[in-house]
């Protein structure tokens, strides 16, 4: 990371992360969304907790990517996940986001547009998430487009998830992602998880095993892709929703949201937090577990892709 953005007052890589880089080791990046306002107290940093250790347990070294008084932190300590895990003041920080939050000095958990240019940056190739952003419904006339789909097409990493988040509209943001060139597979799966569902209609390439995933992820490196891979991985079955269920469900929320005239940035944590209430916490737990369980994949990933250099 070049000129004064990389001097030591801005940029922290935490010794683990640094000495695993410099030995070339499997490095997995986590981002911290999750924690500011991804889940509820204290299931967050739970959460988070928990996909560190699926990383390590698999092999891997987790980089928690973070914004802490105005500093980058690729891997955050234990007590620093707490800190953002229950800083009221916090901020949930997108690309556009990293300037002005770092020169207010302020803390922000990072989206997958922020933590994966960070980690890109930093030299780490594999991120995992619950889920990526997309095409919000009625984006065609909204404009509403996370800047994670920007931010695949320029970084050239591996995002592990379970889809795109279930509240967004996923025909629009699978033809946005195709537009922007940037490919969506499959792992076990022939097609795209629902985050919250175990599937979509909508189809995707089926790799069945990881190390058709690594080679996968070394053949785009060899050619000099410069954007992203999107590895899906469906949720875990028992907690996954039935299609019917989860709109019925959504529809509520969106109504909710409507009569509460909550809009724009507010609402995508407004209709997580009624989904949450409406299935008796079930989305919470999902949520829990499919981020753990991509954390696991990604770290066996960044292993295989690793043990051939």
């Amino acid at each position: 990371m070049g000129g004064s953005y990389a001097a030591e007052d801005r940029l922290r890589v935490a010794g683990p992360v640094a000495s695993a880089l410099a030995e070339g080791a499997p490095v997995v990046a986590l981002e911290t969304a999750i924690l500011t306002p991804g889940l509820p107290r204290p299931r967050n940093l739970e959460t988070a907790l928990a996909m560190e250790e699926a990383v390590r347990a698999a092999g891997a070294v987790p980089a928690t990517v973070g914004l802490l008084r105005g500093r980058v932190c690729i891997g955050l300590a234990p007590a620093e996940l707490e800190v953002l895990a229950f800083d009221d003041r916090a901020e949930k920080c997108a690309t556009r986001d990293l300037a002005p939050v770092l020169a207010r000095g302020l803390s922000a958990g990072t989206t997958v547009s922020a933590s994966l240019y960070l980690a890109v940056r930093a030299g780490i190739r594999i991120l995992a998430t619950g889920g990526i952003g997309g095409v919000h419904r009625g984006g065609e006339t909204s404009l509403d487009v996370s800047a994670d789909l920007r931010e695949l097409r320029r970084s050239p990493g591996v995002v592990v998830c379970s889809g795109v988040k279930a509240i967004l509209d996923l025909p629009k943001t699978m033809e946005v992602l195709e537009s922007l060139s940037v490919t969506v597979v499959g792992y076990r799966t022939d097609r795209l998880p629902g985050f919250y569902m175990s599937r979509s209609d909508i189809p995707v390439p089926r790799i069945d095993t990881v190390a058709a995933l690594a080679e996968l992820v070394r053949t785009q490196s060899a050619l000099g892709w410069p954007g992203g891979l999107v590895v899906t991985r469906p949720p875990p079955a028992k907690l996954a929703l039935d299609p019917a269920t989860f709109e019925a469900l959504l529809e509520r929320c969106r109504r909710r949201a409507a009569r509460a005239k909550v809009s724009g940035a507010a609402e995508t944590p407004f209709l997580l937090a009624c989904l949450a209430e409406l299935s008796d916490q079930r989305t919470v737990a999902l949520n829990h577990a499919l981020a753990v369980a991509n954390a696991r994949l990604a770290a066996r990933i960044a292993v295989a892709t690793a043990s051939r250099g």
